[in-house]
């Protein structure tokens, strides 16, 4: 099974794409449908919808899988998904009307906007809370598969309680200087938008974006969502489906996650955005631009959305866990076109990385476009096939016809091999890893990551081998 449909999706490779949509292939439907199977079968995705859609106009829609495996009811456009983390999106897109209207400064101070910050927060500014950039300490622990926040038996009972809790905690690092992922930073924001408006952060959500997009089926907790269209959660352990069981968060935490949502409001709420429709396309373009940390790296967010810049485009967006991704993505402007791709699950059995599904289809509806997606694509296809050509026909393809800059390829086939070796292991991931050792013999960093896969093979003598080798190559010239 897994042959034809490959073939099928190397065929549709093949395709040159060109930019207008109205010139997308009219086979584009039966290649992602193809597309969406492979990824079932691959990483054992329970259920799934996904949409792409081009300059305003929807290219696919389609759907795979069961909402719910335990009573085999299948998953439909319509089934609504537990998105997590995507309710950032509409947090950050809430500061941004503000920031928009003049109303919020992202490098003043948060405590201008929020009253009674904890003393060593006063000077955090409104950008570094939205970008996990602050330093802050999270408010609650993993305890016993339950959240617990210090000094309670349970999650802390209100807004106000869970910041004095993180404000307990001892700040983890200057502020500006790096990135860490706490939940914390968007209570600050919860705070900051309630301050602000005078009222609870899900009706502002509510009447600033859900209702103006007529996004009808998007809401918090599980227990806002109609039994019959609920996608039920479920999580990868030892290469199985086994329910998720996943604790509530307290309503106060929706700013940051519990977000349940439908393909279509993903589209609607994107569509919003690059039209200029929620906050002007100028502004979005400004804000879109990834933090400069005081170290001089870059973060990978920018005003909260996780951002990638490949192939020309700007991409951003956020996941929810492995299990969801919204992505836009545009070049120079948002005027000069933009792609959006949705791809939610209810989870799969090996936790595929849910950049990994957004990239499989963009490989699909736009290879021309997009050629680090099919480069990737390509890699997880070279990895799981055991035919004794397969390497050979490997390189030629990198040789001939991958579409990615020479400059940029050792990266990217690196990166790729992490990928793999999360979802599939390190064995299948090796191949890879030596692929790129191959083809860039006097790379460090290839070689390092080729001992890195051995070593977690238990190869311990190889391993120490390919070290030494990296850290000779690794040695500055004299």
């Amino acid at each position: 099974m897994y042959r034809t449909l490959a073939a099928v999706l190397l065929c549709a490779m093949a395709i040159a794409l060109p930019a207008s949509a109205r010139d997308v292939p009219s086979d584009l439907t039966a290649q992602l449908d193809a597309q969406l199977q492979i990824n079932r079968e691959h990483y054992g995705i329970a259920g799934q919808a996904v949409l792409v859609a081009h300059n305003g106009q929807v290219l696919y829609q389609g759907t795979s899988g069961e909402r719910d495996p335990a009573t085999h009811a299948p998953a439909t456009i319509d089934s609504i998904f537990a998105a997590q983390s995507v309710a950032k999106l509409l947090t950050s897109t809430l500061v941004m009307q503000l920031v928009d209207q003049g109303k919020v400064d992202l490098d003043a101070p948060a405590s201008r906007y929020v009253p009674d910050l904890p003393p060593a927060w006063q000077t955090i500014h409104v950008r570094d809370f939205l970008n996990h950039s602050s330093g802050i300490g999270e408010y609650y622990d993993r305890l016993d598969n339950r959240w617990i926040s210090k000094g309670y038996t349970g999650i802390a009972p209100d807004l106000a309680a869970a910041l004095k809790v993180a404000g307990s905690a001892p700040m983890q690092f200057e502020p500006g200087s790096r990135v860490q992922y706490t939940q914390a930073n968007y209570l600050v924001l919860t705070a900051l938008l309630e301050a602000h408006y005078r009222k609870p952060y899900p009706a502002i959500a509510r009447e600033r974006i859900l209702q103006p997009l007529k996004m009808r089926s998007t809401s918090w907790g599980t227990a806002s969502v109609p039994t019959q269209r609920a996608a039920v959660p479920y999580i990868g352990k030892d290469g199985q489906l086994q329910p998720a069981n996943e604790d509530p968060w307290p309503d106060y935490g929706w700013g940051h996650a519990d977000l349940q949502t439908t393909v279509g409001d993903m589209n609607r709420f994107l569509q919003a955005l690059a039209t200029g429709k929620l906050v002007r396309t100028a502004t979005l373009e400004k804000l879109w631009q990834p933090q400069k940390l005081t170290g001089g790296d870059s973060n990978f967010f920018s005003t909260g959305w996780d951002t990638t810049r490949s192939d020309g485009y700007t991409q951003v967006g956020h996941d929810g866990g492995t299990r969801v991704r919204a992505r836009l993505a545009y070049k120079s402007s948002l005027a000069s076109g933009y792609w959006v791709f949705v791809y939610l699950t209810n989870g799969s059995a090996r936790n595929v990385w849910s950049s990994t599904l957004v990239e499989s289809t963009m490989a699909v509806a736009a290879p021309q476009e997009f050629p680090h997606a099919v480069l990737s694509e390509r890699l997880i296809g070279y990895a799981l096939d055991e035919s004794t050509d397969a390497t050979q026909a490997m390189r030629s393809w990198l040789r001939d016809s991958n579409g990615v800059p020479t400059g940029e390829l050792e990266r990217a086939i690196n990166a790729d091999g992490y990928a793999i070796r999360e979802s599939f292991g390190a064995r299948k991931a090796l191949k890879v890893f030596a692929l790129n050792s191959e083809l860039y013999p006097e790379s460090a960093n290839a070689w390092d990551s080729l001992a890195e896969c051995h070593a977690a093979l238990g190869e311990k003598e190889t391993a120490d081998r390919l070290y030494a080798k990296s850290k000779a190559l690794a040695k500055p010239s004299p």
